[in-house]
This record gives structure tokens, C-alpha cells and sequence, in this order.
């Protein structure tokens, strides 16, 4: 898997300042099915097995689309990398981190598309740039913002609350 990872080079991220200490972040993102309680395209987080980096669970979106995450680094107070795919499809790499902000936390959500990332860089510059970077940037927005909206508020983020995306809902 390393050398897989390796290749990953094109990325999408979203970053944001969240009221909360670092632990208290922590444990909301490395909760099982913390995704039913932040991310507002989230249908259904349900877990397979949940034991640090050696967890799996899966994402059924609101469109239906089912997603698998296979986590491989566990970085406790820090982040998590895993792998996520739509069932039977080719793996994207995803990378959270969190770091401490004066009190405060940082996080961010970088993930690495399995499409742009295979060399064809010609190919794949006006469809990244003008479509998949466009649609996941808002996606990682309304992610990172439904977080920041749990840890501060405590309520849970209902469905398409910062909108709607054309992919998941």
C-alpha cells in the first residue's frame, strides 16, 4: 500500500478553525459512525470493524452511493489516513489532521482522487481543475463546517444543511 500512496501527487482540501480543544476534536472524528453526527451528505456510517488503524466502515451517501473507508495510519490527537472507494471502484487516499490553535483546533481534510492521480496529467488538468476540484472542494466545505458546527453547538448536522452536492445528495 505504500507505494501506492506514494503515487498520489493531486489533492483537494479543506481546512477550517474550530472552537474546541484538540482532545475533545479527537474524539469526535475518531469515534465509530461519527460521520451520522457532522457530515451533512451522510445517510448511514455504519461500521465493519473499528479498532484504530485497522478499522473499516462504510458511507451510504444520501444519493444511495455506498463508499468503503479502510483506515491504515492512526495518529492519536493527531489524524488518520485511509482509503475510501464506491464499492467495486478504485481507492482514493484521504488524510485528516488536527493540530492545536491557541486553545483551539485546526483541521484538515485532504484527499487524493485515484483518477488524477495516475499520471495522465494532460488528460486530466481541465476536468480537475474545472469540475471534480469545484465539487469536492464545496463537499470538503460542508464536511469541515458541519464538524465545526458539532464540536461548538453539541447538535447534530442535518441532512444538506450548508447545501446541496451534486454527487452525494
Amino acid at each position: 500500500m505504500i507505494q501506492k500512496i506514494n503515487n498520489y501527487n493531486w489533492s483537494i482540501s479543506s481546512r477550517i478553525l474550530i472552537n474546541t480543544n484538540i482532545i475533545k476534536l479527537w474524539d469526535i472524528i475518531s469515534s465509530p459512525s461519527n460521520l451520522e453526527l457532522f457530515h451533512p451528505f451522510c445517510l448511514k456510517n455504519q461500521v465493519i470493524h473499528w479498532s484504530e488503524e485497522e478499522s473499516v466502515d462504510q458511507i451510504i451517501y444520501l444519493n444511495g452511493k455506498t463508499f468503503e473507508r479502510k483506515f491504515f495510519n492512526w495518529y492519536p490527537n493527531s489524524g488518520y489516513d485511509l482509503i475510501i472507494n464506491q464499492i467495486g471502484k478504485s481507492d482514493s487516499l484521504v488524510k485528516w489532521r488536527i493540530i492545536s490553535v491557541d486553545n483551539k483546533s485546526e483541521i484538515e481534510i485532504k484527499v487524493y482522487p485515484y483518477i488524477f492521480n495516475q499520471g495522465k496529467i494532460i488528460l486530466n488538468i481541465i476536468p480537475f481543475k474545472f469540475i471534480s476540484k469545484p465539487l469536492l472542494t464545496t463537499y470538503l466545505d460542508s464536511v469541515t463546517i458541519g464538524l465545526k458546527y458539532y464540536a461548538e453547538t453539541g447538535n447534530v448536522v442535518s441532512k444538506n444543511q450548508f447545501g446541496k452536492n451534486l454527487w452525494f445528495s
